[in-house]
């Protein structure tokens, strides 16, 4: 059986990823897609448990260190529990968030080595790596506009602007050194125009898909 494709969506907060996630959702399942929708932290019970702990702004007091190892706790569990067993079905994954956050909101953001996520990213994922990793990108001010409007804060929500202006650099970073995996979606244009930059990049990996399994070679 054809193994799936993985393909997570990125961003910082208010840049409208829960809208578009059922967007792609529906237009993969529209090209008779099978398609598994999931989330970072979470995606399992006990990464949900994390998630949780994770976010919880009235809980104790989580040091930096502690909250990397979370992340990457909760994301062991949901590799081997979901995206893995989803992937080896022939399902593609569709992922609200995966470890490009952890560079762009621990790295970043906290200022934690690049040099230890990494490390950690190997020992957790192995050979596991998007084929697409789609960042919806605004400026910070319009996207914690945005933000305000939604429910209270979470730990990472209620952060200074300082520390997203940072998050938003790492992602654009990452962005600028793997432009063929990580394609970055203006997210501060009206809803239309976003949906359209999507469709654009949907359009190119399904029809890549399509041609390697019509035999014309082209690997993604």
């Amino acid at each position: 059986m054809k193994r799936g494709k993985f393909i997570t969506l990125e961003g910082g907060e208010g840049v409208g990823k829960t809208t578009n996630l059922s967007f792609i959702q529906d237009y993969l399942q529209q090209h008779a897609i099978t398609v598994t929708v999931t989330r970072e932290p979470g995606g399992t019970l006990l990464a949900e448990k994390i998630r949780h702990l994770v976010l919880d702004i009235d809980g104790e007091s989580v040091a930096e260190t502690t909250e990397l190892l979370l992340m990457f706790a909760a994301r062991a569990q949901h590799i081997q529990h979901v995206i893995e067993p989803a992937l080896a079905q022939g399902n593609w994954v569709l992922c609200d968030r995966f470890t490009d956050a952890t560079y762009a909101y621990q790295g970043g953001g906290r200022g934690l080595s690049i040099d230890t996520i990494a490390l950690l990213e190997q020992l957790v994922q192995g050979n596991l790596r998007p084929d697409l990793t789609l960042l919806l990108d605004a400026p910070i001010e319009i996207g914690m506009e945005r933000a305000k409007k939604r429910a209270a804060f979470d730990r990472f929500e209620a952060e200074k602007l300082s520390f997203f202006t940072r998050v938003r650099e790492m992602y654009l970073s990452r962005a600028a050194e793997q432009p063929n995996r990580i394609k970055v979606i203006q997210a501060h244009q009206s809803l239309d125009h976003v949906q359209q930059q999507i469709l654009g990049v949907l359009q190119t990996i399904i029809h890549r898909s399509y041609a390697l399994t019509e035999g014309v070679g082209y690997v993604f």
